[in-house]
Formats: structure tokens, sequence, C-alpha cells
């Protein structure tokens, strides 16, 4: 890992995908090695266990953080797609008692961003459920991973992911570059590979409407 981030150069921003989420003290010193002993530009983290553990990443005023929503993983539905009653007991603007809980860390996150550097986390595999957090972040940017390998849904994370401006959607493809060759050809291989979803995304981001200056 320190090899591969003092290989990046300085201009290409690094979110370290570490999933962290622990107390207030433990989630300090994950935080000071992210941002400070990796560099890492952004940091994913788990926010079961409360605000108290988001906070010391979110101090890092000039640094980000991505909050899981709703994964990639099958098994993310077993929590994430629980419905949970909402705050106040009662019906919302929809009239429905209950939510998702990816709902509830979505809404949680949209409060918690003071200082405008939080992102969330929504698997190309759930694009009904990518859309829902949109409609409710609708400028926080969003890592969407699960391109390639998990077969996720491009178009429709393009679709839905995108905010009003057709951006803050950061289409996320791991596998499907690192191991596009495990030949002597690997580099070549993997800039093939990441060309290659880079113009599938602008086709989609074209299709509706959206075309980066000539």
């Amino acid at each position: 890992l320190e090899a591969t981030m003092k290989s990046v150069p300085s201009d290409v921003p690094v979110i370290l995908d570490a999933k962290r989420g622990d107390i207030g003290s433990t989630a300090t010193a994950y935080a000071k090695a992210a941002f400070e002993v990796w560099g890492a530009d952004s940091v994913t983290l788990n926010a079961y266990m409360g605000g108290d553990t988001v906070e010391p990443f979110l101090a890092y005023e000039d640094r980000g953080v991505f909050i899981l929503t709703r994964t990639s993983n099958p098994g993310g539905r077993d929590f994430e797609e629980l419905m949970v009653a909402n705050s106040t007991g009662q019906g919302g603007a929809s009239g429905d008692r209950t939510r998702p809980l990816y709902e509830h860390v979505t809404e949680r996150a949209v409060e918690w961003n003071t200082r405008g550097n939080i992102g969330l986390v929504v698997g190309a595999t759930a694009p009904e459920e990518l859309q829902r957090v949109r409609a409710i972040a609708t400028d926080m940017p969003i890592l969407i991973p699960g391109i390639g390998t998990q077969g996720g849904n491009l178009e429709a994370s393009i679709r839905y992911g995108m905010n009003a401006n057709g951006l803050g959607a950061i289409v996320s493809s791991s596998r499907g570059i690192i191991f596009a060759s495990k030949g002597p050809d690997f580099a070549e291989a993997a800039r093939a590979a990441t060309e290659k979803i880079r113009s599938e995304i602008n086709v989609e981001r074209e299709k509706l409407g959206f075309r980066w200056p000539s």
C-alpha cells in the first residue's frame, strides 16, 4: 500500500477503501494513519457505530470521507435494506412510517456534511437504491463500486448516480482493471481496461445530454 501510494502523482486524488468504523479514540488513530501517514485524500467509512466514529475523519476539513450506504455485495441487504421506523414515528412525505436503513444512513450523512467533505458509497449492483440515495443526497458525490467483475449496471450507475449537473458519480472498477492481465503486459492491459470504461462512461453521459468541453 505504501509503495502504491508513493507512486501516485500528486495531482491524482486517492480514495483509501479502508471501510473504517470504530470508537472515537481508535477512529482518531485511523484518521491519522489514513491522512497523515499514507496521505490519502479520502477514505471509506462504516457509520454503523454512529457520528462520533465519523467525526475524527471529518475534522480533516481538506480531506473527504465516503460513508457506506447500500454496498455492492449480495449480503448488503441483510441489514442495509431492513425497514426502520422514521425517527418521528410518523409518515414522511410519502406517508411511509418505515424506510430502509440505508436511507436513514444517507439522511444522517447529509446532516453531518456541514464541512462539505462527505460522500456516499452505493454499489452499481443496486441501481434502484442508488436512485433513492441520489434523491436524498442531491449534490453529494457518490462512489459507485461494483462495475466489472461484480456485474454492476454501468448505464444505471451513470443515470442515477450523477447530480443535476452531470457530475458527482465516481465509478469504480477494481479487479476488472487490476487483473486485466496476469502476464508481462499487465500495465498495458490495465490502461486499456481503464480507457475502455472511461469511454463507456462518457457515452452514457452524452446520452443524457452531458459532454465534456473540447
